[in-house]
């Protein structure tokens, strides 16, 4: 979705400068985002300098969160994280995908699933909130069951505080897109995509956490606490499949398709 822009870290002034106009018009501000992609990837004083002016223009924020990247957080390490959550940030959103290997070669992530583990291990050790987003389908209707399982096991071994899995959708103008549109790369069904969430859950033993699969491009919405939900959402999933229960669905013009 970045292929038309060109990555820069903004001058930090300017950050700043936004900041202050913040605090003199939101004062009560209590969560604070720091944008874009991947903001962690900023310098660790760029960090520094830019959570020090919340604290002293936005003093009720209680919570700041950044997107960031495996390779980001590994290039911080556990201290410069460490210090960076004194200074407030308190949960990092990380999307690693998948957790299994070859769709992440296929997808081009630049990443391996060992180095995304060490990431996401980083931020828990350095008492850092993590949210974890994987993403349905992405590795087509060949690869679909591995992908699945191996995704619900990287979930269970990075114990991240939240995950959400969404469900892919071809972007216009992407290599995804125009092998989906040309037959090479096949998308599963709805019915598809659910076999993949159950496959996922039922991989995720001992994982605690929430775990939500009710974004806008899901079609089943589960909002879960694990494991005390787990059994009944697989339960129910398989329960859905196994009547072709498109009532229970999101009908497809409301996930934009």
């Amino acid at each position: 979705m970045y292929r038309s822009k060109t990555f820069q870290v903004r001058p930090v002034g300017d950050v700043v400068a936004e900041i202050r106009g913040a605090g003199r018009m939101m004062p009560e501000t209590r969560r604070v985002f720091l944008a874009d992609g991947d903001a962690l990837a900023a310098s660790f004083e760029v960090l520094v300098e830019v959570l020090e002016e919340i604290r002293r223009s936005l003093p009720a924020v209680r919570r700041v969160g950044i997107y960031g990247d495996s390779r980001s957080i590994l290039d911080l390490g556990e201290q410069q994280l460490g210090q960076l959550r004194e200074l407030g940030l308190g949960i990092v959103y990380f999307g690693p995908e998948t957790g299994d290997e070859e769709t992440l070669r296929q997808v081009k992530k630049g990443a391996t699933v060992a180095r995304q583990l060490e990431a996401c291990h980083l931020v828990n050790r350095a008492d850092i909130k993590l949210s974890m987003m994987v993403l349905l389908g992405l590795a087509g209707v060949g690869g679909s069951e591995r992908h699945a399982r191996a995704t619900g096991r990287f979930i269970a071994a990075a114990g991240p505080a939240y995950a959400a899995a969404l469900t892919v959708t071809p972007v216009a103008g992407t290599p995804m897109h125009a092998a989906w549109g040309s037959g090479q790369f096949r998308l599963p069904d709805r019915w598809g995509m659910l076999e993949e969430l159950a496959w996922m859950l039922e991989e995720m033993e001992g994982y605690r956490g929430q775990f939500h699969a009710n974004h806008a491009s899901n079609y089943l919405p589960l909002k879960l606490r694990l494991p005390k939900d787990r059994k009944h959402a697989i339960d129910l999933i398989r329960k859905v499949l196994e009547d072709r229960d498109e009532s229970r669905l999101r009908p497809e013009w409301s996930r934009g398709l």
